[in-house]
């Protein structure tokens, strides 16, 4: 059929209709009042031919005159992407002959065009959209006196229980345009809408909105983006209703305001983590509470390490409204950068997080703990610092047996493999002290921060910075300068790694056909790594090494001898030697106590530091043998039917995963839905750091300070300054990057630091000055800035920029 009336259309008729046209017929049947009309469907897109007897019959039934011809793609209007804007309306279009179609007929087929236009297509290959056809909504003018847009939620602070309304006189396209400032009005889910002064809406027109809102949110079980007009005789008309794409996905309701921050990016991982990754995760911390004296839930081991949109956030609330926390919360947040920690103290005055009697966890657990751990701990990391080599040497072997431990069973059955996987993947890595690694590991991070307060005004932040430069015996750092020594053998085959395509070269690699420039012996020791390499469910380098091509690449541009990041690192480790020498002298002579007792430290942060890498690195086995296990219970799984391949397993949790193979439940659509959300959050690229439960960002209510011009203000993460070219990044796998550009992305995590050899330096929109990214920016001696917001947006590739690691800040250079 090639014509259908909107009122006969419903959502299973998307494909044929398209989006707006599917969304308007819903709300005729829900019984909103929807301007007459009928839809030209897909099919007639299909063929290009206008169905002209039917057209012409349609458009007379609506009384003829003036329409609005709307494009209605089978990829708009959907939940996961508005495409709002991207194809064409048309309005006041009267006119239809049997000649050549007249206006009307005209109006649809530049419709159609508009699906093919530069801006569409850029638009579905950014919202990952393969395929769309178009259909055509054709329906009756509204001549409004005032019009504009709903929004069931806010759509700035993802406020579910405020509605925001646009509006404007006459058309609301001006509005959707930008060409208008429109009349603004925040409304609350829960009270009746009263206008807070004057303008194109009187608070009856206002309730009447808020009102249509409430019902479309509850028909289509979403925040909606509603496009409405009020005609000449004050009657309400509903043009649209779509959902909210932009929206990040709201904490799950207990019944409660709570308040979650954002665990990932401390760590430099703000993708998704799948499903499998957060079971695991909370499986194989469960261990160690236990092992540490601490009572868990089995079901949930750590219910305060919640999932929202596939990231990782931490229930905050109840250390914010305890007496003997709350107070301690401001200092204790310094990891989480200023715009964390002020949104979190900025809640310190809300009242819904007022002071409650209690404490956040159990005594008794907490006592027990403590009992347990000081006495090692005390112990463990005073016999570090006096003792480094050998306390280094004790990690090293922690590290071979916590590997040696993990190794899988060759054989067994899908449940054997699965029990292997809950019980004895992470038994030995989840002791008390992690087998000894914890001390050495904490005495090297005491050794690394001390000096900075024994030195408070005898010591600038880039000296006390230059002293962490060159770290040796980071397990991270080596295997940056391991994958460099393999580009260097590299050279002799320079076009072959230059210009072939990463994905290439790694299907080559694989078969045996690239000549040996050492990779094998570097996957073989570094293989288990990857970007977000915590989450089981992401594949590693040695499944598929196309990034380490793309980084070997970049590597193979150095053309200056004195920019090789192995001269670089041993150049910020002798510059590092030096300045300790220099602090020395300036510290006995001013501080002769504590003065000694920071250069105490210093000489031993040489010996130590560098390990606070290892703590992950060790855990990196057990996840990788147990993603091997996860693999082939999946492949079972699927060959039964009960999943639709076997890499699916990574979208259920152990538990569904073990109802699947012991009891045979069928899995796939669970899984194919999970998946699907987890695609859709990859391309998320703004990641709330504070959350409430009703979807606010907290950081979005936050008052804007006094802005420098050209200049973007961070956090310092590494000392130093730069200038470069920016490159904009916001994927390590198969990035390209010049030498002396400084590196923009979102964050980064250990997958991302073999791009730092190159970079003059790291500009990030998140982090932590503990976090790897900057962690290992220092040892490279190269400035970082961290906890720009959006700083992958106001900047772009091939801007003149100029980062100072010690202030924090960015700034945008004129060419």
């Amino acid at each position: 059929m090639s014509l259908i009336p909107l009122s006969e259309i419903d959502a299973a008729m998307l494909g044929s209709v398209g989006g707006k046209a599917a969304g308007l017929g819903e709300m005729i049947k829900a019984g909103e009042r929807v301007p007459d009309g009928f839809c030209v469907t897909v099919d007639a897109y299909a063929t290009r031919t206008l169905p002209e007897r039917e057209l012409a019959a349609a458009y007379a039934g609506l009384g003829g005159g003036r329409v609005a011809v709307r494009s209605s793609a089978t990829a708009e209007d959907l939940p996961e992407a508005s495409f709002a804007g991207q194809q064409d309306t048309y309005l006041n279009i009267e006119g239809l002959n049997a000649e050549n179609g007249g206006p009307l007929a005209d109006a649809i087929r530049r419709c159609w065009d508009s699906l093919g236009t530069e801006r569409a297509v850029a638009y579905r290959a950014a919202a990952g959209v393969d395929e769309a056809a178009m259909a055509v909504v054709v329906q009756r003018m509204v001549d409004p006196v005032v019009a504009g847009v709903l929004f069931t939620a806010h759509p700035i602070t993802g406020c579910r229980t405020e509605m925001v309304v646009d509006a404007a006189p006459g058309l609301g396209t001006a509005i959707v345009e930008g060409t208008v400032i429109p009349d603004h009005y925040v409304l609350s889910h829960t009270a009746r809408a009263v206008p807070e002064r004057d303008g194109c809406l009187d608070g009856a027109q206002l309730e009447e909105l808020r009102q249509a809102g409430l019902r479309l949110q509850r028909h289509f079980g979403s925040p909606q983006d509603i496009e409405w007009a009020i005609d000449a005789d004050g009657v309400l008309w509903l043009l649209q209703s779509r959902p909210i794409t932009t929206l990040f996905p709201a904490p799950p309701d207990t019944g409660d305001t709570r308040l979650y921050l954002e665990f990932g990016h401390i760590q430099g991982m703000l993708r998704p983590t799948t499903p499998m990754g957060v079971s695991l995760l909370k499986t194989g911390a469960s261990m160690w509470f236990r092992a540490a004296g601490a009572s868990v839930d089995p079901r949930d081991p750590l219910p305060r390490l919640v999932p929202i949109g596939g990231r990782l956030y931490f229930d905050l609330t109840d250390y914010l409204r305890s007496p003997a926390t709350r107070t301690r919360l401001g200092a204790s947040l310094n990891v989480y950068g200023p715009r964390v920690q002020g949104a979190v103290e900025r809640m310190l005055d809300d009242p819904r997080f007022a002071p409650r009697p209690g404490l956040p966890f159990r005594p008794g657990s907490g006592l027990k703990m403590a009992a347990r751990m000081a006495l090692p701990a005390i112990f463990g990391i005073a016999r570090s610092l006096a003792s480094p080599d050998a306390a280094r040497e004790r990690a090293l072997w922690a590290v071979r047996e916590m590997g040696r431990q993990s190794e899988p069973p060759q054989r067994g059955t899908a449940a054997e493999r699965l029990r292997w996987v809950v019980e004895d993947s992470h038994r030995a890595i989840m002791t008390p002290d992690l087998m000894g690694l914890t001390w050495p590991l904490m005495a090297g991070m005491i050794a690394g921060t001390a000096p900075a307060a024994l030195l408070k005004g005898l010591a600038t932040d880039e000296e006390l910075g230059a002293v962490l430069g060159g770290m040796p015996y980071n397990v991270t750092t080596e295997m940056d300068l391991e994958l460099w020594r393999v580009a260097v053998r590299a050279r002799e085959h320079g076009p072959l790694f230059r210009t072939t395509a990463p994905r290439e070269l790694s299907a080559r690699f694989r078969a045996g056909e690239l000549p040996d420039i050492g990779l094998s012996a570097f996957l073989d020791r570094y293989g288990r790594r990857a970007a977000a390499e915590i989450d089981v469910g992401m594949p590693r380098w040695s499944e598929d090494p196309a990034p380490l091509f793309a980084t070997i690449a970049n590597y193979l541009r150095v053309d200056d001898p004195e920019q090789a990041p192995d001269l670089r690192f041993a150049r910020a480790a002798d510059k590092a030697e030096r300045m300790i020498t220099t602090l020395a002298r300036r510290a006995r002579a001013r501080r002769p106590v504590r003065g000694r007792i920071a250069i105490f430290l210093m000489r031993r942060s040489r010996k130590l530091t560098g390990l606070r890498e290892i703590g992950k690195f060790a855990w990196l086995p057990a996840i990788q043998s147990s993603r091997g296990q996860l693999l082939l219970v999946g492949d079972d799984l699927a060959g039964r039917g009960l999943l639709e391949r076997g890499d699916d397993i990574m979208f259920l949790d152990l538990f569904e995963a073990r109802a699947a193979v012991l009891k045979g439940v069928d899995q796939r659509e669970l899984a194919a839905g999970r998946r699907a959300a987890y695609e859709r959050e990859l391309r998320r690229t703004m990641i709330p750091g504070a959350l409430l439960s009703d979807g606010t960002d907290v950081e979005a209510l936050a008052p804007r300070g006094p802005v420098e011009d050209g200049v973007l203000s961070g956090m310092a993460g590494a000392a130093g300054r730069a200038t470069g070219r920016a490159r904009v990044i916001l994927d390590p796998a198969g990035a390209h990057i010049e030498p002396g550009e400084i590196l923009v992305a979102p964050t980064t995590d250990p997958g991302w630091t073999p791009l730092f050899l190159t970079t003059a330096g790291l500009v990030t929109e998140t982090g932590s000055p503990v976090a790897h990214g900057p962690t290992v920016a220092r040892e490279y001696g190269i400035p970082a800035v961290i906890c720009v917001r959006d700083a992958t947006r106001a900047i772009r590739t091939g801007q003149l920029i100029t980062i100072d690691g010690a202030a924090g800040t960015v700034r945008l250079d004129e060419d």
